[in-house]
């Protein structure tokens, strides 16, 4: 656990050692992600990811109000880690996140690796709501396999033991209620505006077959607002390549980190 200067704490799985990586999660987040820090970290790397408050044991989310407060709380993060210079690595949500966090203080961020990232907007590709959908509606939208899907989401949850599943819906609807602040009702920011303030070599990672941030506009769209971003895709994978395939997407990372 760690405690930041702002009174947030939070529970970090760190791995390995080497230079800083700090891994920013998604709306759904950490669960299912140790494949990828694991496989990072074996790149020679010290990767830490703290859950959000709202997040697991994590506390303080009546703290955290709008995107600012969110961007902040990721260098509180870096502070109380002792990261001055780390490697952004997010995914989805983390993504905006991360990508306002460099927007921020633009001299900072070693690097950007932004895995399916959340907060730009096109109107003729708008994202699905997913506050509004019902629960078996989710891997269809998020996994290219929805059967895998849903055995990644539920985590092994026997829906049989009452108690095992008010506590998996009230867990739920916690972090719900942090990522609702993000997300909710659509994930627009405005992050579009100042994203000319990004000098971090950015690298863009997306699943083929992303149907809740369309891979093809908005690869595309981030390439325009940051010039010389570079995408990669990964086959067989949707919204949830970092579970789908972790380690094709720690080549891609680690990849664009040895190269800075």
């Amino acid at each position: 656990m760690i405690t930041t200067r702002r009174g947030t704490s939070c529970t970090v799985v760190e791995r390995g050692a080497g230079d800083d990586v700090l891994f920013l999660h998604g709306a759904g987040g950490l669960a299912g992600h140790e494949p990828l820090l694991d496989a990072i970290a074996a790149g020679g790397y010290r990767v830490a990811a703290a859950e959000l408050p709202g997040y697991g044991e994590s506390t303080g989310e009546e703290l955290l109000e709008d995107m600012l407060d969110f961007a902040l709380h990721g260098w509180d993060v870096a502070d109380a880690l002792g990261m001055d210079r780390p490697h952004l690595v997010a995914h989805s949500m983390g993504g905006m996140i991360a990508a306002e966090m460099a927007c921020i203080d633009n001299r900072r961020a070693r690097s950007l690796s932004l895995i399916a990232p959340a907060g730009l907007w096109i109107d003729a590709a708008p994202i699905p709501d997913i506050f509004g959908m019902l629960p078996h509606d989710l891997p269809g939208v998020l996994f290219h396999d929805p059967a895998a899907g849903a055995a990644a989401l539920t985590g092994g949850v026997d829906f049989s033991d009452m108690d095992a599943l008010v506590a998996f819906f009230v867990d739920n609807a916690r972090r719900l209620g942090t990522a609702g602040k993000l997300l909710f009702p659509i994930p627009n920011r405005r992050l579009s505006k100042r994203l000319y303030r990004l000098t971090a070599p950015t690298l863009l990672v997306w699943g083929e077959s992303d149907r809740l941030v369309p891979t093809a506009p908005y690869s595309a769209r981030w390439q325009e607002l940051v010039p010389g971003a570079e995408v990669v895709t990964i086959g067989e994978a949707g919204h949830m390549v970092t579970v789908e395939r972790p380690d094709e997407v720690a080549a891609a990372v680690t990849k664009h980190l040895q190269s800075q």
